[in-house]
């Protein structure tokens, strides 16, 4: 018999499949972006809430899902395979205090999780993306993966936090013992030339929602 807690597993994972967080999957379908948080999910009675047909529907036509595909979830299709459990946190909250340790690593207590395949990178993290700054190549919703153990190259895209608690995404031009120079990624934004001393941490994207 279908339980309630298939139902919202298989939202956690098709959001996990396409790369965003529930909240963000509930943006992609046009829904409020609490409409598929934890908190939802019981009444503050106790009551349980089911996901109603309008919603799926909304989330199958988003991410281009079947019935099929959603349905097969519930039973944690590719349940095998090698993941782990990334940290998000939204953009625009990231240069808030708290949330990463002196090392750059996640810290604190408020973070959103979602499954993504194993990396060598047990610091890894996801940055969920908001507003249309840094479209057409990140939309509102995507999440990219941002690994503090993965080296440096030119051309790389990065995440940049500076002391001064601003985040930044970059392609990274060219970064020496005293400047880090940054690229904006759409052409609208000046580079960016930083003194290291400036940098909290610099790190590289390996991967992001599309």
């Amino acid at each position: 018999m279908l339980q309630h807690g298939d139902i919202w597993r298989a939202i956690d994972r098709l959001a996990a499949k396409h790369g965003m967080s529930p909240s963000g999957l509930a943006r992609r379908a046009g829904l409020d972006p609490t409409t598929f948080n934890k908190s939802k999910r019981v009444t503050q009675e106790g009551r349980k809430r089911w996901l109603n047909t309008e919603s799926l529907a909304k989330v199958l036509a988003a991410t281009g899902a079947s019935l099929a595909d959603f349905a097969a979830l519930f039973d944690g299709e590719d349940a095998a395979a090698p993941v782990q459990k990334i940290p998000v946190i939204g953009y625009a909250q990231a240069g808030g205090a708290g949330f990463f340790d002196g090392d750059g690593h996640p810290s604190g207590n408020n973070w959103d999780q979602v499954l993504f395949p194993r990396l060598n990178d047990p610091h890894a993290f996801g940055l969920e993306i908001s507003g249309g700054d840094l479209a057409p190549l990140y939309r509102d919703g995507d999440i990219v993966v941002v690994s503090p153990g993965a080296g440096l190259r030119r051309g790389d895209r990065v995440a940049v936090k500076t002391r001064g608690g601003e985040i930044m995404v970059k392609q990274l031009l060219r970064q020496g013992v005293q400047r880090v120079e940054l690229a904006a990624l759409n052409g609208a934004q000046a580079a960016r030339s930083l003194e290291a001393g400036e940098i909290d941490w610099i790190a590289r994207i390996v991967w992001a929602s599309q």
